[in-house]
């Protein structure tokens, strides 16, 4: 029987540490602790599959929740069935104690697992779509109120209108204009068309 232990944050900027930090605490070897910074909308996460490939009959996938194993009820469901249907596997959701298929494992403990596992698969898809819900109000909001969303415009040099002037009339190749701008090729011919210039055949 060998302990795994998956581990997710939703974002390169989000810290693992506590996760990692409970993982540790049960002893799992750091070669069997798999992480993915990636969204829980779905199971499509290399290292989540990485770690389903590994899994032999008796050995237990350790998470700290149950939204980070995934965030949508119907997959969720499946994965689990698949884990310890599939696999013969177990699984110990940390913050759950019904969640830990190692014990109950009559039908009256499956059947009340299932039940926890469904209620909380429900509210974590829930949960997340409230939240990208919010998320898109907030922007169309900002949008509403002329806030810029995304990366800074990036601004051009101030010689632009000379290099244009060049490039407009054949003496400035297109790679040059480039790279004295330090635009890229969409940019510059975004600026170009804001500034209506056409080059001459």
């Amino acid at each position: 029987m060998s302990i795994f232990a998956y581990v997710r944050c939703s974002a390169a900027d989000q810290n693992e540490a506590r996760q990692i930090a409970a993982m540790e605490k049960l002893q799992v070897p750091p070669e069997n602790v798999f992480i993915d910074k990636q969204s829980g909308k779905d199971f499509n996460r290399p290292k989540y599959q990485a770690l389903i490939e590994r899994l032999q009959p008796g050995d237990v996938i350790y998470f700290h929740s149950l939204d980070r194993m995934g965030r949508n009820y119907l997959d969720t469901v499946e994965q689990w069935r698949v884990i310890t249907r599939e696999k013969g596997a177990d699984v110990v959701i940390l913050d759950m104690p019904l969640l830990d298929t190692r014990v109950h494992k009559d039908l009256l403990g499956t059947l009340i697992a299932e039940l926890v596992l469904n209620l909380l698969s429900y509210t974590a898809q829930n949960e997340y779509e409230s939240i990208k819900k919010r998320q898109a109000q907030g922007i169309a909001a900002a949008r509403a109120r002329g806030v810029h969303m995304g990366r800074p415009a990036k601004r051009c040099p101030e010689n632009f209108k000379e290099l244009a002037s060049q490039w407009e009339r054949g003496k400035l190749a297109t790679k040059e204009f480039m790279r004295q701008t330090g635009l890229s090729e969409n940019t510059l011919y975004r600026r170009l068309r804001e500034h209506k210039i056409i080059r001459r055949k």
